[in-house]
């Protein structure tokens, strides 16, 4: 009976994603898109039209043709929000976006991750009222949130994991202090898994189920999406390739190892480089116009990162690989020249893709990852798994 719930909960979850991706859709072509029998469509569209999840209209096209017109379905937007909340070092973004994840309200602010976990997330509860207000929604509409932070996420136990990467918030749920300060539940998981996440549902990475996905910002991580879900691994560490060794005897990283590729390769460690004092976006402004050093400083971090994707691929063999975050085109071509050298995988036929989403692209994926906890939409009413589908 598990198994079997387990199957109608991914069913449903399968006929909202589409149904925000697509926007408008009749039964026919809903059944074509997930793949599911007809049948097992109507059920699913007649349990969420009953819930108010769903609306209905006659397709404009089919007036005046024989037989029955067809209905166009729609997710009905004032059904429920649910809140994104992205978390880099220095910024916390946060989103409301209703059923179909269309952004409502949204602000970015200046946030030192550093200064304490208790502190950063009373920034954001308030920040989320804020916007929860400016979009004129009540506080009963908001079904969850879903939260991006930069380090690996135990999404089991809803704890930061390998803590050293980021210290000040050893010990902390940040979901669970989150859900007090906001009344609501709220999913956590890592900003690289969140932008993976995002561009599979909205950006260069739709349309492939096996896709690994780069950040390179302030530090480095990987996203991947397998079989068409996010995987994050046993514990939340998958995709953090800003801690493989590329350099035994480089300095000590943050996490307690020795020569780590965030360390060399990172937008804060390339900032550091060149005299100094530099950001990553004045650094790749050099190269751009010809400066020499700045130009072989890329070039190696391109090459050091085009060798831990290569290595990535070798082991997974994606479809695509989407590179995101603070990346020039040095950079980006040494990465993608980088990855065709050294991985056993064709790469040649895999296409190396450029992030669409940009800096929204952990927000977009936490607004995401809040919309697939059917859970939430269990509670809401728009699903009753006793039904059959």
């Amino acid at each position: 009976m598990g198994a079997l719930a387990e199957i109608r909960e991914l069913n449903r979850l399968r006929l909202l994603e589409e149904l925000r991706r697509v926007a408008v859709a009749d039964r026919a072509e809903l059944a074509r898109l997930t793949g599911l029998s007809r049948a097992t469509v109507s059920a699913l569209v007649s349990d969420f039209l009953a819930s108010g999840a769903l609306t209905e209209a006659p397709d404009p096209a089919g007036t005046g043709t024989p037989g029955r017109p067809s209905s166009l379905l729609r997710l009905n937007p004032r059904a429920g929000v649910v809140l994104g909340v992205d978390f880099g070092h220095r910024h916390v973004r946060v989103a409301v976006a209703d059923l179909a994840a269309s952004v409502l309200a949204e602000r970015r602010v200046d946030l030192e991750l550093r200064a304490g976990a208790l502190a950063a997330l009373d920034v954001t509860a308030d920040l989320a009222r804020t916007l929860l207000s400016e979009a004129g929604v009540a506080r009963e509409r908001v079904l969850g949130a879903g939260m991006g932070v930069p380090a690996p996420v135990d999404s089991g136990e809803g704890i930061v994991t390998a803590a050293a990467v980021l210290v000040e918030w050893e010990g902390i749920r940040p979901g669970e202090e989150l859900r007090k300060r906001l009344g609501m539940p709220v999913r956590v998981a890592n900003d690289a898994d969140l932008g993976a996440l995002a561009e599979h549902v909205y950006g260069a990475g739709r349309g492939f189920d096996d896709l690994l996905y780069l950040k390179l910002a302030t530090g480095i991580g990987a996203g991947l999406v397998l079989g068409g879900r996010l995987h994050s691994g046993a514990t939340g560490i998958a995709g953090e390739i800003g801690h493989l060794c590329v350099d035994p005897n480089g300095v000590v990283c943050v996490c307690g190892g020795r020569g780590c590729l965030a360390g060399v390769a990172s937008a804060h460690a390339l900032g550091r480089s060149h005299g100094g004092g530099l950001t990553v976006m004045q650094l790749l402004k050099l190269a751009e116009a010809g400066d020499e050093e700045a130009l072989a400083r890329l070039a190696r971090a391109g090459r050091l990162v085009g060798d831990a994707l290569g290595g990535l691929c070798t082991a997974l063999n994606p479809a695509a690989i989407v590179l995101g975050g603070e990346l020039g085109p040095a950079l980006r071509e040494a990465v993608e020249a980088r990855v065709r050298e050294s991985s056993l995988a064709p790469t040649g036929e895999i296409p190396v893709l450029a992030a669409t989403l940009g800096d929204r692209a952990g927000v977009l994926g936490a607004i995401t990852l809040a919309l697939q906890a059917t859970e939430w939409l269990r509670d809401a009413g728009f699903i009753a798994l006793t039904e059959a589908a």
